[in-house]
């Protein structure tokens, strides 16, 4: 039988992330993820059952709103006030 991460490897469009892969998507540990998330910098995951996915769109549009190094973080719109 085939892994998830196997299929998942072979998708041309994924649309949704686990926790490892969300935070490494933004080049973050899963640690730092966590905190950006609890600080709203990074979008809640969405639910399916009890199984938490972030949404790639959602985590795209976030890391953009980042502020660039030496940009007030204030500068920036939050990844909330775009959706």
């Amino acid at each position: 039988m085939a892994r998830r991460a196997d299929i998942a490897a072979g998708l041309p469009v994924v649309f949704g992330l686990d926790r490892l892969q969300a935070s490494a998507a933004i080049g973050v540990s899963a640690t730092t993820f966590d905190t950006l998330v609890s600080q709203k910098t990074m979008p809640t995951p969405r639910l399916i059952n009890s199984r938490k996915v972030w949404d790639v769109d959602e985590l795209r549009i976030a890391f953009k709103c980042l502020p660039r190094e030496g940009e007030a973080r204030e500068a920036v719109n939050t990844w909330a006030d775009v959706v």
